[in-house]
């Protein structure tokens, strides 16, 4: 089984990247995020693997770290996400950004993903909301959603999250600085509290 691969980019197209390894050629999919930042053709590449064998195909698909590719397989085991629509969801979003929003129940953020509806990221949020705090601490530097947040789910988590990312920050870094001020503040702390708050966080 191919976990990792090192090599020369060949040719990257829509979907995929064509990797030459020692004089062969692997066809390797991955998310659009992943191709566009990989470097020029015959620079060389590092893809993380994840091999999907079927009684049809042999199939490898490319991530930049192994928390991508982890959170790659913990989408697939939900009902109604195969490995192209999450492709898509990691296209569209970081892990640590999809961490955040299920850790938060923020289905907006999931839904949009290409193939990804309202029922669908419903169903990501429910299933996988007591894993992706365990998943967002993987990735170096992102700050994990904590217990206290988790079940503070409420209207004025939503509305401070909204407001910072009005203001401009990245959903991830709003989220996780909501998270600080819930744990701070505790979970009934007013919406206006937890923006000063996260604004403050944010300010470190």
């Amino acid at each position: 089984m191919i976990g990792k691969l090192k090599g020369q980019v060949d040719e990257i197209g829509e979907d995929h990247v064509l990797l030459d390894v020692h004089g062969v050629g692997y066809l390797v999919y991955a998310p659009a995020r992943v191709l566009q930042g990989l470097p020029s053709p015959g620079e060389a590449a590092v893809l993380h693997i994840e091999t999907i064998v079927r009684e049809d195909l042999i199939r490898l698909y490319g991530f930049s770290s192994a928390t991508e590719k982890a959170w790659f397989q913990l989408l697939m085991t939900v009902q109604g996400v195969g490995a192209k629509v999450a492709l898509a969801a990691l296209g569209v979003l970081r892990a640590s950004e999809i961490a955040n929003a299920i850790a938060l129940g923020d289905t907006a953020t999931i839904a949009r993903a290409p193939g990804i509806g309202k029922r669908v990221a419903e169903r990501i949020v429910s299933e996988l909301k007591s894993k992706a705090p365990a998943f967002a601490s993987v990735e170096p530097g992102t700050i994990s959603v904590s217990q206290q947040a988790q079940a503070a789910v409420t209207t004025n988590v939503g509305d401070a999250v909204s407001a910072l990312v009005n203001l401009g920050y990245q959903p991830a870094q709003a989220s996780a600085a909501v998270a600080a001020a819930v744990k701070s503040a505790g979970d009934e702390a007013e919406t206006a509290t937890l923006i000063r708050l996260g604004l403050k966080e944010l300010a470190r």
